[in-house]
């Protein structure tokens, strides 16, 4: 398994040394885009890191948000595109067919790429209705690192946030994470 990394603003710098991968928070809503994303990613491929996107989804005016999304993060042709679904900030959560219509939204909008799901274990437990995770699920499970309490396939899993978020990738090295990625 990979060790990797989430970001956000919050983030000023990270640290990429015995990373393989990393996500960057681009954009959520329709009103927000993170402005260290460029720094972030520069720093990411400059590292040699697989690189991608997330954004976190609030309710309503999703082909707005995924358009948003596409257009406000600076993804390269191959990079993997991230719905993160969980509560937002003033407590709602978009419902499971938003998630569900976002997911496919992005895919129509940049076939060539990865898009995958990230929510917690209780989304996916509790909320989830169709198992539809697009190209891949990205579990957060603060649990035993590469061993998330759940029964379906995982690609990716969260399983701390301390001091920052980090990740397990389900790949066997880095080239077969990069291979996948241009597998779209």
């Amino acid at each position: 398994m990979l060790n990797g990394i989430d970001v956000s603003s919050y983030n000023a710098s990270y640290q990429p040394k015995g990373q393989s991968f990393v996500f960057i928070k681009a954009t959520e809503g329709r009103s927000y885009i993170n402005p260290r994303q460029w720094a972030q990613a520069k720093q990411a491929r400059d590292a040699g890191l697989v690189t991608g996107f997330y954004h976190f989804l609030w309710p309503g005016n999703i082909t707005a948000q995924a358009e948003y999304f596409v257009e406000g993060c600076d993804s390269h042709y191959y990079d993997p595109l991230v719905c993160d679904w969980e509560y937002t900030g003033d407590g709602t959560t978009a419902t499971n067919a938003e998630k569900d219509f976002f997911i496919r939204e992005v895919k129509r909008l940049r076939p060539h790429k990865k898009v995958l799901l990230y929510c917690n274990r209780d989304f996916w437990l509790t909320r989830d209705r169709t198992s539809y995770a697009g190209d891949g699920l990205w579990i957060a499970d603060y649990v035993t690192a590469g061993k998330p309490r759940i029964q379906a396939k995982w690609l990716f899993h969260q399983y701390t946030s301390s001091p920052h978020d980090k990740n397990k990738a389900n790949f066997s090295s880095k080239a077969k994470l990069a291979e996948w990625t241009r597998s779209a």
